[in-house]
């Protein structure tokens, strides 16, 4: 999931200036998770906008905000509010306030950061565990992600710098990720893995910005 957080509403504030009249729009999905869009987020911003003199017209919370024909549909739905509508003021990813942008020609705002891609440790934890750089070496790290969770990114590893006890010296509360790839390949008897140099990444598979059009579709 992406994970996201809310803005200081003091952040905020100054991009609305111009706007009296608001439509905010969270996300079903995963600013709901992070609870940086969902409908507690969503009513508290309200309220406070409201305390500051704006008049908010409506707001909704679509499943999906990065979905831009989903938009499209709650707009058309909110059609009577969005027509007394200055400003929109999205609570979601930074996918989910472009595809707000791309479907309205009303001035769109975000309130929150998009931080990182986050797998769930559990209720209201996130890890970074993925950089999304589009050539996945985790079928030969046994399902550890050195790009990502080693601090210094290391495709070969571990670096001269691991500590005595196993951890890493740039973050020395947590074991050095190569030291677990190694400990999880001796597990599985495929050490030989572990000998295998890995080259520079290919960064022409991460060119930005990325698209997929699936065929037949």
């Amino acid at each position: 999931m992406i994970v996201s957080k809310l803005k200081p509403l003091e952040e905020i504030l100054p991009h609305l200036e111009n706007y009296k009249r608001i439509f905010l729009i969270g996300c079903g999905e995963c600013a709901t998770v992070a609870h940086a869009g969902g409908e507690p987020e969503v009513m508290d911003i309200k309220k406070k906008l409201e305390e500051r003199g704006k008049i908010v017209t409506g707001w909704v919370i679509p499943r999906e905000t990065c979905h831009i024909p989903l938009i499209k549909k709650e707009l058309r739905i909110h059609k009577e509010e969005i027509k007394e509508t200055e400003a929109i003021l999205v609570m979601a990813c930074g996918a989910g306030v472009q595809a707000v942008a791309s479907a309205t020609e009303i001035p769109v705002f975000t309130a929150v950061d998009t931080i990182f891609l986050g797998t769930i440790q559990r209720y209201g934890r996130f890890l970074e565990y993925c950089s999304m750089c589009g050539h996945c070496v985790l079928n030969e790290t046994a399902g550890i992600c050195p790009v990502t969770r080693c601090p210094k990114g290391l495709l070969n590893g571990p670096c001269g710098g691991v500590l005595e006890n196993g951890n890493c010296e740039v973050n020395p509360d947590m074991k050095c990720v190569w030291v677990e790839i190694y400990e999880k390949l001796r597990e599985r008897k495929e050490l030989s893995l572990f000998k295998n140099l890995h080259l520079p990444r290919d960064y022409s598979r991460n060119k930005k910005p990325a698209k997929l059009f699936l065929k037949g579709l």
